[in-house]
């Protein structure tokens, strides 16, 4: 048995595994959680991250509108299931070189100390990766952009490694990225990034073809005592374009940048018409997991075919088995 390292969460969004089941990852019976309409102005609500919050929980959506503008929007909820998302995007204070907008998407959200830290691909002549904080999730302030553009997919870890706080990152292009492999960073001060580590990248040939053609971290990695648990997307160029599936690595607990197990298959990819279906076809996109270190329970948030939000379930056991059962063997 393996153990999440981290608090208990006793209302975590729950269903127990289908019988009969052989996947590592389960959907949540009543998905999409979220429906493309959900606020007046929005064409879609996907990729999008939440985190427990007093007595319930809140969350940063990514809500394209209807004259496809991408911007990020904070929501509540008190069951991890019904969501009420702010009808106007979040507004911060900073700098106002730094807070002048572009384009803000793909948020991740995690708690460090007393604030909920966010992350999201942010347009600064390109897009980088951009960092705000709030205490409340009415008050939001925005730092420095981590990097010089191009990057995407950045997510912090949820404590310190060493001294320093810590980034993976997924450097890109101004496009749609025919290309991409996980980095680590490491900060004093969430200001001014280096030490730069090469983590882990895509797999050529047909060893694991789900993740040829770039990969990207997902949720905020999660602590457990064989190591840090990063549920990642991968992607395959097919005839009929782009295919986003879910995969899951183990990280060193102390220099995460060395990897200490990978699976060769995926633990999600899309399946049902909501994942195959919309505006961007066949995308199973993860953003956010919450656990519960008592059970070792994980519920995942993911995109779905970039247009809802949907739910999904595992276990810290169930994907540490996947992995020793599919290992990637180059990556142990």
């Amino acid at each position: 048995m393996s153990r999440i390292i981290g608090e208990k969460l006793t209302n975590i969004p729950w269903q127990d595994k289908p019988a009969g089941s052989n996947s590592p990852v389960w959907r949540y019976s009543a998905n999409p959680i979220i429906q493309r309409n959900a606020i007046p102005n929005s064409n879609s609500v996907f990729n999008s991250a939440v985190v427990p919050f007093e007595d319930g929980f809140a969350g940063v959506f990514r809500c394209d509108s209807r004259s496809v503008s991408m911007d990020i929007f904070a929501g509540f909820s008190k069951d991890g299931v019904n969501w009420e998302i702010n009808h106007e995007p979040i507004q911060f204070e900073g700098d106002p070189e730094v807070t002048k907008r572009e384009y803000r998407y793909d948020p991740r959200v995690v708690k460090i100390g007393d604030r909920y830290y966010i992350n999201w691909c942010n347009g600064y002549h390109g897009p980088t990766i951009g960092i705000g904080y709030t205490t409340d999730f009415k008050t939001f302030h925005q730092l420095e952009n981590a990097f010089l553009p191009y990057n995407r997919n950045g997510v912090l870890f949820p404590r310190k490694i060493g001294d320093n706080y810590a980034m993976l990152s997924r450097p890109s292009d101004t496009g749609h990225t025919p290309f991409g492999d996980i980095f680590y960073s490491a900060s004093p001060d969430l200001t001014f990034w280096g030490k730069h580590r090469y983590v882990m990248g895509t797999i050529n040939g047909d060893a694991s073809a789900w993740q040829s053609k770039k990969i990207g971290p997902g949720p905020v990695p999660i602590e457990t005592d064989k190591g840090w648990l990063l549920i990642y997307h991968g992607v395959i160029n097919t005839c009929n374009g782009f295919v986003y599936r879910m995969g899951c690595a183990l990280l060193d607990i102390n220099e995460p940048w060395k990897v200490l197990a990978r699976s060769r298959n995926y633990i999600l990819g899309p399946e049902t018409l909501y994942e195959c279906v919309g505006d961007v076809p066949n995308v199973t996109f993860p953003c956010a997991a919450l656990t519960d270190a008592e059970t070792g329970r994980i519920a995942i948030y993911y995109g779905c075919a970039d247009t809802v939000t949907g739910l999904a379930f595992t276990t810290v056991d169930e994907l540490l088995s996947y992995m020793e059962e599919y290992p990637l063997e180059s990556e142990a």
